[in-house]
């Protein structure tokens, strides 16, 4: 989920004007009104010439006082532009498409519905909000923003690996070498099966990082040519799938998946860039539908080679479904300029927002554990009589719930790291009145 949750700051990627002085300056007439009101004293000024001026001049000083004095009072004007930058570091958008996106994981860990991915194809969606972030990061020095980003990801990354590594360990695994992958993830970190189901995740970190890590190249050649870079973006994953397979081994399966997100990543490029919000709108969906299309179309018609239409067992469907989708999702945000901003009425709605957000690390690494646990624990209250009798412990929906409640407690216990990474003071849940002021 990519963060730069760093959590947009994951936001306020539009400009927006302000030029509200300009406004009320026309509006005002100032200089026109005024002096066109004044010939009525001024007339009798150059007919008498031998009268003392003294008696006029006292009118020409004190009448633009009142003129001029009510303009300090659209200084209040500003006072109304406070809000604006309540939002200029978020972008509520971008923001609930993130959370939406990392609901969405939770869910088909949980229930295992391939349909999900081409419903909501949360993956492509987070990496595309993270190329959008990165691009906007890089207006800074690219060494300053690589070392920010590899702060903010690895201290999270860390204290959740201690935890999963001493559990390994004491499920008699013995680590190689490959053990350096557990302190910088550029390929997958070893493990053993007892301890599978929480590092198989890791591919997400990892490809991530090699994205942050190639961003500076990949943002100046798409800057030198915006449309043919993007449509070549997806190359990569063709050529994968139908001439070289790549190697067999960490480096094959990193090339595989930053083939597959490569488009949505400089599809974020282009968002932040203003190269969208260019294209024509009948472009813009053809295109998206097209590779919705052929995404769809290769997912059920390989359903036999890869024993599921899931996407996420089909790169090649995976990139063009990502891709279609995505494309349309940022287009549509920079060509109506949506932005979410109704969202700050629903003061808990948006409050829920800012936490999975803030927390996106944490929410992410911690989630399989959550579900491993549930299932332990919901076995506990078959011991339980009343449980038994009232409670739909068989239920998955019922496992969902109870993991939500279990990953609510790993943002409480575990989410202050991302503070600490980000240099910022450890908070227990973030958003609140102190954050806010």
């Amino acid at each position: 989920m990519s963060w730069g949750q760093e959590q947009q700051g994951y936001g306020g990627y539009g400009g927006h004007g302000y030029g509200y002085g300009q406004q009320q300056y026309g509006q005002q007439g100032y200089g026109q009104q005024q002096y066109a009101q004044q010939p009525y004293p001024q007339q009798p000024y150059p007919q008498q010439q031998y009268v003392d001026y003294g008696p006029p001049a006292p009118v020409e000083e004190t009448a633009p006082l009142p003129a001029v004095e009510p303009e300090p009072v659209v200084e209040p004007e500003p006072a109304e532009e406070p809000p604006a930058p309540k939002p200029a570091g978020r972008d509520r958008y971008f923001d609930t498409l993130r959370a939406v996106a990392l609901i969405r994981v939770v869910t088909y860990h949980t229930f295992g519905w391939a349909w999900c991915g081409m419903v909501f194809p949360s993956m492509g969606i987070m990496f595309g909000l993270a190329g959008t972030l990165m691009a906007k990061s890089l207006e800074r020095p690219a060494f300053k923003v690589v070392k920010s980003r590899l702060r903010r990801l690895l201290p999270p990354f860390w204290f959740w690996g201690f935890f999963v590594v001493l559990a390994m360990l004491i499920h008699d695994w013995m680590p190689g070498w490959q053990i350096v992958y557990w302190v910088v993830p550029l390929g997958d970190p070893p493990g053993n099966a007892w301890g599978e189901q929480a590092w198989e995740i890791l591919w997400y970190l990892r490809t991530y990082l090699w994205f942050v890590l190639l961003s500076p190249a990949l943002l100046w050649v798409f800057r030198k040519a915006p449309i043919p870079v993007l449509l070549l973006s997806l190359a990569p994953i063709l050529v994968l799938n139908f001439l070289w397979s790549g190697p067999d081994n960490r480096f094959g399966s990193a090339l595989w998946d930053l083939s597959t997100y490569l488009f949505c990543w400089i599809l974020g490029f282009a968002h932040r860039d203003g190269v969208l919000r260019k294209l024509k709108p009948a472009l813009v969906v053809v295109l998206s539908l097209a590779a919705i299309g052929y995404g769809g179309w290769y997912a059920f018609s390989h359903q036999a080679d890869f024993g599921t239409y899931d996407l996420d067992e089909n790169p090649l469907a995976q990139a063009f479904w990502s891709a279609g989708f995505v494309m349309l999702l940022m287009w549509a945000k920079a060509y109506f300029r949506i932005d979410f901003a109704w969202l700050t009425r629903f003061r808990r709605l948006d409050r829920t927002v800012t936490i999975f957000n803030a927390r996106a690390v944490t929410i992410y690494l911690w989630h399989e554990i959550a579900l491993v646990l549930a299932v332990p624990l919901i076995d506990q209250f078959w011991n339980v009589p009343a449980f038994e009798k009232w409670l739909p412990l068989e239920s998955q929906w019922f496992m969902f719930g109870i993991g939500w409640i279990l990953i609510a407690g790993f943002i409480l216990l575990c989410g202050w790291v991302e503070d600490v990474a980000a240099k910022k003071k450890p908070q227990l849940l973030p958003g609140g009145p102190r954050a806010s002021s």
